[in-house]
C-alpha cells in the first residue's frame, strides 16, 4: 500500500476558466482525508481528475515512485483510484450482486460471487445481493457503490458527499464503513459539506477556494470556525449592504407546519411585506423543496399556506392564481418556453391558455426590457438568442406585475456573470423596498447576507437556526449549514 500524490494539480478549461490553479494534495494509507471547499472553489474537478474523467492540464499524480496518467476512468480504476459519487451511478433494473460485477462497459463480469458475498459481510450486509437496486433505500444503495468500488481492489477511495442524500441511521452506516477502509489500510478521500463531519471523521483536512488549496492541516490541529473562516475567505459582496434596517409592513404570508415525507420537516414562519427573507443550506438541505411546498409544486407536502389571511390551494394554478410566484432553479427546462419570444414569455402569467394580447405583451414586454435593462434585439427575440443573465432576468419579469403578492427565488443568479447578478440582487432590493415580499434561496451566503433581512438556514429540510444578517458573516452561515454552530435564533 503505497501514497498517492498530487502535485501542482492545475485544470483550465477551453473558455478560460481557471478551475484549479496548482493543488497539491497527499492520500496516504490508513488515513481519511477531507476535502472542502464552497461551490465552485475546484472540488469536482478535482474529484474528475482523480477519477480520470478529466485529464489536468498541468501538474502529476505519483504512486509511489510512479507517475500515473489515467487514459479515462477506466485507467484510474486500473491503478485503483475508485470513486463513489453522491448520485449513485447504479442500474435500478439489475440486483446489487449485478451492479458490482458490472464493469465499464456495460458488461457483467463473471463475478466470484463467494468473494462478492464476503465483502459484503465485511460491510455488515446492508443489502441482500439478489436485491434489485430499484427497490432499496438511498443508504443502501451507497453502500452497493462501495462495494462495487472495493470488489476493483481500489486502494484509493474518493467519495464525493456520500452522505448528503442519507437520513441519520444511513449515515452512520457510511461513517462506520469509512473508519473500516481506513483500518484495512485504505486511503480515503472525504469530500463534505458538513463540517462536523469532517472534524469528526478526518485525519488531515485539506480546503480549496477558487481553484487553489488554502488551508491544509491535521484535522486535530483545527477547529469547526478555522475551517469555516477557510473556506469562506474574504466576503465579496455584489451589493454593500444598508446600514439601518429596513422597515416592513404587516405580515402577508404564513407558514404553519409545512411538511413533505424525506424532504421537509414542519416548518412555520412568517414574511411580512417589504421583507427579503433568505433560505440557506447546502445542496440537499431542502432550499428548493420549501419552495415547491409553498407553491403547491409537492403533492405529498402537508401543512397550511396562508396569504393575507386567507388559505392557499395546494396547487401550483392556485398559487400563481393567489399571487405567489416561483422562479425555479433551472430557467431553461422550467422558467421559459423558448420557442416564444421575449413579450411572450413575460405576458405568460396573464395569458391563461396562451391567449396572448400582441400589441399589449409588446408594450408590456418593452417596459420590462427597459426596467431589468435586458440585453436583447427586442421584443420579438428568443430567450435562447440571450445569456444566462438576461435570460434569467426575462424569467423573473413576466411575474413583476401587480398580481404577485409574493415571490420566490430559488437561485436565481445562479451560473450568470457578475453584471447580470449585481442587476438582480439590485432588482430584488428594489421590489421589497416597493412592497413586495421576497423569499430568496442562494447558494452564494454573500448575496444572501447583502440582501436579506433575515436568514434561515436548512440542513436535512430542518431550519436549525435563524441568522441576522446584520450581525452575522458568511462563516457563520457556513457553521450553521454545516452542523458546526448552534442556532443564532429562534425559528420565526
Amino acid at each position: 500500500m503505497v501514497t498517492l500524490t498530487l502535485e501542482g494539480i492545475a485544470k483550465t478549461f477551453p473558455n478560460g476558466t481557471i478551475a484549479l490553479a496548482g493543488v497539491d494534495l497527499t492520500l496516504a494509507p490508513g488515513k481519511v482525508h477531507g476535502l472542502l471547499g464552497a461551490n465552485g472553489a475546484g472540488k469536482s474537478t478535482l474529484i474528475k481528475i482523480l477519477s480520470g474523467a478529466l485529464s489536468p492540464s498541468a501538474g502529476t499524480i505519483r504512486r509511489g515512485g510512479e507517475t500515473l496518467r489515467f487514459s479515462g476512468p477506466r485507467g484510474a480504476k486500473k491503478a485503483g483510484v475508485a470513486t463513489i459519487y453522491q448520485h449513485v451511478p447504479l442500474v435500478p433494473t439489475l440486483s446489487a450482486f449485478e451492479n458490482i460485477v458490472l464493469d465499464e462497459g456495460g458488461w457483467l463480469r463473471g463475478g466470484d460471487r463467494p468473494r462478492i458475498a464476503a465483502l459484503a459481510e465485511s460491510l455488515g450486509n446492508p443489502f441482500a445481493l439478489d436485491d434489485l437496486v430499484a427497490d432499496l433505500p438511498i443508504g443502501a444503495r451507497q453502500m452497493v457503490a462501495i462495494a462495487q468500488a472495493l470488489a476493483t481492489g481500489a486502494e484509493v477511495v474518493v467519495m464525493d458527499e456520500p452522505t448528503a442524500s442519507l437520513a441519520g441511521h444511513e449515515r452512520v452506516r457510511v461513517y462506520e464503513t469509512i473508519r473500516q477502509l481506513a483500518d484495512e489500510g485504505k486511503a480515503v478521500l472525504f469530500v463534505s459539506h458538513f463540517i462536523d463531519e469532517i472534524v469528526a471523521l478526518t485525519d488531515e483536512v485539506t480546503v480549496l477556494r477558487d481553484g487553489r488549496a488554502v488551508l491544509h492541516a491535521p484535522t486535530a490541529e483545527l477547529d469547526a470556525h478555522r475551517i469555516a473562516a477557510a473556506i469562506a475567505g474574504r466576503a465579496v459582496t455584489a451589493l454593500a449592504r444598508s446600514p439601518e434596517p429596513r422597515a416592513l409592513g404587516a405580515p402577508v404570508l404564513e407558514v404553519r407546519d409545512l411538511a413533505s415525507p424525506g424532504k421537509l420537516a414542519p416548518t412555520s414562519f412568517t414574511l411580512r411585506a417589504g421583507e427579503i427573507l433568505g433560505v440557506s443550506g447546502v445542496l440537499g438541505s431542502g432550499r428548493s423543496e420549501l419552495l415547491h411546498a409553498i407553491f403547491g409544486a409537492d403533492p405529498d407536502a402537508s401543512g397550511e399556506v396562508m396569504l393575507d389571511g386567507k388559505p392557499v390551494g395546494r396547487w401550483p394554478d392556485e398559487a400563481v392564481a393567489a399571487g405567489i410566484a416561483l422562479v425555479p432553479e433551472d430557467r431553461a427546462k422550467q422558467g421559459y418556453v423558448p420557442g416564444l419570444t421575449l413579450a411572450e414569455n413575460i405576458a405568460l402569467p396573464r395569458a391563461p391558455g396562451l391567449l396572448l394580447d400582441g400589441e399589449r405583451d409588446r408594450v408590456d414586454a418593452d417596459a420590462a426590457i427597459a426596467r431589468l435593462a435586458i440585453k436583447a434585439p427586442g421584443a420579438d427575440a428568443l430567450p435562447t438568442e440571450l445569456s444566462g443573465g438576461n435570460a434569467q432576468k426575462v424569467v423573473i419579469a413576466k411575474w413583476l406585475v401587480p398580481g404577485t403578492r409574493v415571490l420566490l427565488l430559488d437561485e436565481p443568479t445562479a451560473g450568470i456573470d457578475i453584471g447580470a447578478r449585481t442587476d438582480i440582487l439590485r432588482l430584488v432590493r428594489e421590489s421589497a423596498d416597493a412592497g413586495l415580499p421576497v423569499i430568496l434561496v442562494s447558494s452564494e451566503f454573500e448575496e444572501l447576507l447583502a440582501v436579506c433581512d433575515r436568514i434561515l438556514v436548512l440542513r436535512d429540510g430542518r431550519v436549525v437556526g435563524e441568522a441576522d444578517p446584520a450581525v452575522s458573516d458568511e462563516a457563520d452561515l457556513i457553521l450553521m449549514a454545516g452542523g458546526g454552530k448552534a442556532s443564532m435564533g429562534a425559528q420565526a
